[in-house]
């Protein structure tokens, strides 16, 4: 048994050991070479990120907002990579524009900004920024725009969404309205007047729209409270004036008409005064949807409601009073 198995071994140990195919080493090589390339890539692209980023805390550290022309507009919001949200007011502040409602939008937009820029949870993941149509007039012909103010939101990938437009004809621009559209959009969420920021941990950070105190309403009410109290003590010995039923009449109608012509809805919404298109200058003070309004159109349906009240109060005088026919005609 020994013997028969001494050749078998023999033949074994002469047998020439295997190597690759010569044609596979090309083949590693440029798998190598093309794993140094995607990494290499990788790497110029991460670099790339965060000196975009860099550069974005740093014009936010010196304002909640900042101005972009055409390049930087292409360069860190159209050109990837980006990990970041950008909202962009694009707008025309010019004074040779005339916009006045792209003023109070603007007014708007700084309080959310700054509201943003001062809270506990400030970020890197989200930016405000503002295009103005004299310093980038390209940048609204590249996306078509032909209105401002106009609000959108560049999401960290892909493309603008219509929703990532902010409707701001129906909505209006007040800072609160604003916040819920981005509380839609990223993951900056806002709830009973805060924001609310998602963290990796759900954990929920609370960050409150801060508006600059107004003491204008203090100070007209104040002022009539004073002109009410100065009016009854020198009338003091009279007040039957309290009992005149016209004036309670009038004070009524009053409180009527303002309800009934949208000043509460104007009061919510913040719409503007009325609408002037940057191309040819026509001002609009009726709005074109049923679900808005301008400031203007409420005044004008006051002003109706008035006119048909006051006829009313008219023909109901001619027909009850027994003075002159000519005056009753007049009615």
């Amino acid at each position: 048994m020994g013997a028969r198995g001494a050749p078998s071994r023999r033949r074994q140990s002469g047998r020439r050991p295997r190597y690759l195919p010569t044609g596979s080493f090309p083949f590693l090589l440029l798998l190598l070479l093309l794993c140094i390339q995607l990494g290499g890539g990788q790497k110029k692209k991460e670099n790339l990120l965060a000196e975009k980023v860099e550069q974005l805390m740093e014009w936010s550290s010196r304002r909640s907002i900042f101005r972009m022309n055409g390049d930087k507009f292409r360069k860190f919001i159209k050109t990837p990579p980006r990990n970041y949200s950008m909202i962009v007011m694009f707008t025309a502040l010019q004074p040779q524009r005339q916009c006045s409602v792209c003023r109070q939008a603007n007014e708007e937009y700084q309080i959310l900004a700054n509201s943003w820029r001062y809270s506990s949870a400030f970020c890197n993941k989200l930016f405000f920024s503002m295009v103005d149509y004299d310093e980038g007039t390209d940048v609204f012909q590249q996306l078509n725009m032909n209105s401002a103010p106009t609000f959108m939101h560049f999401p960290p990938k892909g493309r603008p969404k219509r929703a990532d437009t902010f409707d701001l004809q129906r909505i209006g621009f007040a800072a609160e309205q604003l916040a819920k559209w981005i509380a839609d959009r990223t993951d900056v969420h806002f709830l009973y007047g805060t924001f609310l920021l998602a963290s990796r941990k759900l954990h929920l950070i609370a960050i409150r729209v801060f508006r600059p105190p107004n003491y204008s309403g203090t100070i007209a009410l104040a002022l009539l409270v004073s002109l009410v109290g100065g009016l009854l003590y020198l009338r003091r010995n009279n007040l039957e004036f309290i009992y005149n039923k016209t004036g309670w009449a009038m004070v009524s109608l009053c409180i009527v008409f303002a309800m009934t012509s949208g000043q509460m809805w104007n009061h919510i919404r913040g719409p503007p005064y009325a609408h002037k298109n940057p191309h040819n200058g026509q001002v609009s003070y009726i709005h074109g949807s049923s679900q808005a309004q301008f400031v203007a159109e409420s005044h004008i349906i006051l002003l109706l409601n008035a006119a048909i009240t006051m006829g009313m109060v008219l023909l109901n005088e001619a027909a009850t009073s027994k003075g002159d026919v000519g005056k009753r005609r007049t009615f």
